[in-house]
């Protein structure tokens, strides 16, 4: 035997529960993230899916009416690679964003490029941060969390909302046994 509490007390009782679970999974949530103001080297590099001709259309303007340094991956350059057009792009293109101010608008290159927090950086080729380089609006860039390019989906915490959509099954599953 059991025994069966009012209605309204399991509901407030359930309700008081989720209320927690929600703030102490956001809470956790923010813990995990870089703090507010705390510098945050970013990257842009060419995007895996990217297609070779697409990519070397934007080298050539990167390298060209972009200005970026490509002293680097000219040949006899430590990041010299005639086989790798992806790393070529990728170093032109994060040559001309640490010029021109490490943003997503600036890293797109007809949707070649992405913004990463992953040093890009490989054997003797050393890729400048965006921490190393000037920003267009006069400031490094700084920020909490991964970069674009490190994300399935921007502004919104998967985690946090299927715990909480689950709290909010049980919520219901047990308002509904409490009433039958």
């Amino acid at each position: 035997m059991y025994l069966k509490l009012p209605p309204i007390l399991t509901t407030l009782f359930l309700l008081i529960i989720i209320i927690i679970i929600i703030f102490t999974t956001a809470v956790s949530a923010a813990s995990q993230t870089q703090p507010a103001g705390v510098a945050l080297n970013l990257w842009c590099v060419a995007k895996n899916n990217a297609e070779d001709s697409a990519l070397q259309s934007a080298i050539d303007w990167a390298c060209g009416t972009g200005g970026a340094d490509c002293t680097p991956i000219q040949q006899g350059g430590p990041c010299y690679d005639a086989a790798d057009v992806r790393k070529t792009a990728s170093y032109a293109f994060n040559s001309y964003c640490t010029k021109n101010g490490m943003t997503e608008d600036t890293c797109n290159f007809a949707n070649t490029a992405a913004l990463t927090s992953l040093d890009p950086s490989h054997s003797g080729c050393k890729f400048p941060s965006s921490l190393e380089g000037k920003n267009t609006l006069g400031a490094t860039a700084t920020g909490g969390g991964t970069s674009t390019a490190d994300i399935t989906s921007k502004g919104v915490n998967i985690a946090l909302y299927s715990d909480m959509w689950l709290w909010c099954l049980y919520f219901v599953i047990f308002s509904w046994l409490n009433f039958v």
